[in-house]
Parts: structure tokens; C-alpha cells; sequence
């Protein structure tokens, strides 16, 4: 441990803090999303350093959820703004 882990986390919940502020303002639902996506691997980057500063094994777990969660939505995300139908053909 280096104890650089606390100041990076510290520096990473304030992108949190902005990128928050982003989402809540952006003007298009992709800018929004681009925003969730940032916070999602943010949050994964801070829970691994916390796990890293002593945190352990259940921190890892949680930040693997949350890259996985994060991946799902923009996947989600991306097949609604594209219009696909079930047979995965654009509808347009």
C-alpha cells in the first residue's frame, strides 16, 4: 500500500460529483448515458482502490457487479436508440 490510494479515490469521487452534475443536465438522453457510463466505471475505479487500501475481497465483488451493470445498460442503451426489433434488424 502506498497511501496514494485515498487521495486518487478522493479525486475520483469528485469526477463522481461532476459527472453526476453532467447527467442531470445533459441535453440529449446519449449525453446522459455517456455520463451513467462514466460514473459506473468511476465508481468501479474508486471501489478498487478502496479494496486495494484494505477494503478487501467483498469491494472487488461489488466492483465487478458494477462494471457489469454498467456494461448492460449501455448495451441496453445503445439496441433502444438504435430502433432494433427482435429479429435484431434496424427498423428504420
Amino acid at each position: 500500500m502506498t497511501g496514494l490510494e485515498w487521495p486518487l479515490a478522493v479525486f475520483l469521487l469528485i469526477n463522481l460529483f461532476v459527472a453526476l452534475i453532467r447527467a442531470g443536465r445533459g441535453p440529449t438522453a446519449a449525453d446522459r448515458m455517456l455520463a451513467a457510463l462514466l460514473f459506473g466505471t468511476t465508481g468501479v475505479g474508486i471501489l478498487l482502490l478502496l479494496a486495494h487500501a484494505g477494503g478487501g475481497m467483498p469491494l472487488v465483488d461489488a466492483a465487478l457487479i458494477l462494471a457489469l451493470l454498467a456494461a448492460i445498460a449501455g448495451v441496453a442503451f445503445a439496441k433502444r436508440a438504435w430502433g432494433s426489433d427482435a429479429d435484431g434488424r434496424d427498423s428504420h
